[in-house]
């Protein structure tokens, strides 16, 4: 993974050494609550309803033990002991104290860490696939490219107060696992007709109040014109992005206003004033690619008998193995999920004492690396086939090998009205009481491949629009009730869940999850799988069911 330079050093130590002074000031009074606003979110410092929240940047989803050890004391010293992943792979923090926030930043400035741009109108955190330069179905390693995008974007100067946040996701493999199409700009490395490895961009995506699919605006860009064009897109978006209504200054409204054909006239003729000037060299590109060359795999890692026994001895282990763990491009690996999605705990949350023991085990079976997935989970990218029953036996006392990557309790669920300011709903307790219902291993893999996703408000941070069942908090009169859309997908046939029909009752929200997985049940073709049969039926069945007593 990237390791920081004497220049990335710097710059972040100097960042929270300005902020302990804005914070100092503010609590002298001396800069009023409008004056801190805008700083405090440079820094990733929301205010929250019991609390500040502090967001964590984790950098395309990677780090490595030391830094996760770092979570975990920040966790014990300055939180309640636990820390929360989000699906932009950063970490979030719910109850720090104000006048001890840049005693926090200035403990993850020592293991390279920062939260410097995760919140505010900038450009976030930049995503990527967690399985990034070990899945077997890459074109190319994406991550290079991520970490330079993440330079190029820090702090940049002149996107430091765009209309609206900003968000880029890469991906470099044939499936797309990091949602690309949902974003700003979304990148797919491709192959033009000679082999050589450019950019597929599409532009305009998003999820919120109006969640729209992104559009393709260049079909293959060359590598050496990958800051220049971004830099094109982001002066237009700067320019003519509205900023009199935040809830249409997303450069997704943009797109839309303006119409994809005239808005790629526009980034062109910006692109063409600036694409000369500040070309990225293949020389640039060869030093960020040696930050991620493969650990030293043994070569007769897939040689290993007992590790066949366990899986025909051992029907948990299998099971486990079967939901947990994913095809590595190397014999003899895999690519292992840790599950944060166990019955009784939170979609998302770890506690200070799981992160410690996380670190110790990425150290002994991952080349201490971890990483964060798009959906709330974490991933040991590296781990040797004869070594996954000794660790999945560990990875089960942390209670965090339970068996559900991609079943319908491996939620994505925002914290909703238990922490969030915005939230219009509570979703955690929603959360809980549908595991509860699906608490049946055996029915859940008959179910298949589901995914579920829960946000308490429209600004969607768990994406329901995309989940294949979507579950929506509003507010009716100081009332909490949920809308639910079925069909939606993240994946290469991008959708936008269609709404089931009027919402419904708090107390009648896992009641309506277990009829739709009923109908659907009854109605599958074989094994079909739910997205398969949605598309294939609609959602007529589903409504009929689900609102047959009203």
């Amino acid at each position: 993974m990237y390791r920081y330079n004497e220049i990335d050093q710097r710059l972040v130590d100097e960042r929270v050494a300005q902020f302990r002074k804005q914070t100092e000031r503010f609590l002298k009074g001396e800069l009023s609550e409008d004056e801190f606003r805008p700083l405090r979110l440079r820094n990733g410092l929301y205010v929250q309803i019991h609390a500040p929240m502090l967001r964590v940047a984790g950098p395309y989803g990677l780090l490595n033990s030391k830094q996760i050890r770092k979570l975990a004391h920040i966790a014990r010293k300055y939180d309640k002991n636990y820390c929360h992943f989000t699906t932009r792979q950063n970490i979030q923090y719910n109850w720090p104290k104000l006048e001890e926030v840049p005693d926090i930043l200035e403990e993850l400035a020592s293991v390279q860490m920062h939260a410097i741009q995760t919140s505010g109108n900038c450009m976030r955190n930049t995503t990527s696939d967690h399985l990034a330069g070990v899945c077997v179905d890459e074109i190319e390693d994406p991550r290079p490219y991520c970490e330079i995008i993440r330079q190029w974007t820090t702090l940049h100067p002149e996107f430091d107060y765009l209309p609206r946040k900003f968000k880029i996701a890469v991906s470099g493999s044939q499936r797309d696992r990091a949602a690309t199409q949902f974003h700003d700009i979304g990148l797919h490395l491709v192959k033009n007709e000679t082999g050589e490895v450019g950019f597929r961009v599409l532009i305009g995506g998003g999820l919120g109040r109006t969640p729209v699919i992104g559009q393709v605006i260049k079909p293959y860009l060359e590598q050496q014109h990958l800051l220049s064009y971004l830099e094109a897109i982001l002066r237009i978006y700067n320019l003519f992005g509205r900023r009199d209504n935040k809830y249409k200054a997303r450069i997704k409204i943009l797109v839309r206003e303006t119409g994809l054909e005239k808005f790629n006239a526009m980034v062109e003729a910006e692109w063409q004033l600036i694409k000369d000037g500040m070309e990225l060299s293949a020389e640039r590109v060869a030093a960020v690619k040696t930050h991620f060359t493969p650990p030293p795999y043994e070569a007769d890692a897939d040689q290993n008998i007992s590790f066949a026994e366990q899986l025909a001895n051992n029907k948990a282990f299998a099971t486990w193995y079967k939901y947990n763990t994913a095809r590595h491009k190397m014999p003899g690996y895999q690519a292992v999920y840790l599950s944060l999605k166990a019955p009784d705990t939170p979609p998302g949350d770890m506690t200070d004492q799981q992160l410690d023991a996380v670190a110790d085990l990425a150290d002994q079976y991952s080349f201490g690396e971890i990483r964060v997935t798009h959906r709330q989970n974490l991933v040991f990218s590296d781990v040797k086939q004869g070594d996954l029953f000794a660790l999945w036996q560990q990875l089960d006392g942390l209670k965090l090998a339970t068996p559900n990557i991609g079943t319908a309790t491996d939620m994505i669920c925002c914290p909703g009205l238990d922490f969030c300011s915005l939230a219009n709903a509570g979703s955690i307790g929603i959360a809980k009481e549908i595991n509860a219902a699906l608490d049946d291993m055996d029915y859940l893999h008959d179910i298949g491949e589901l995914k579920i996703n829960m946000s308490g408000c429209m600004n969607g941070c768990a994406h329901q629009s995309v989940g294949h069942i979507g579950i929506l908090g509003v507010d009716k009169k100081g009332v909490e009730w949920y809308q639910i859309t079925l069909g939606g997908s993240s994946e290469n046939e991008a959708a936008i869940g269609e709404r089931l029909g009027p919402a419904v009752a708090k107390h009648e929200v896992t009641n309506t999850i277990t009829t739709i997985l009923d109908v659907y049940v009854k109605q599958r073709l074989d094994d079909e799988p739910f997205l398969d049969m949605v598309n294939r039926v609609g959602i007529a069945p589903f409504k009929e069911r689900v609102y047959e007593n009203n």
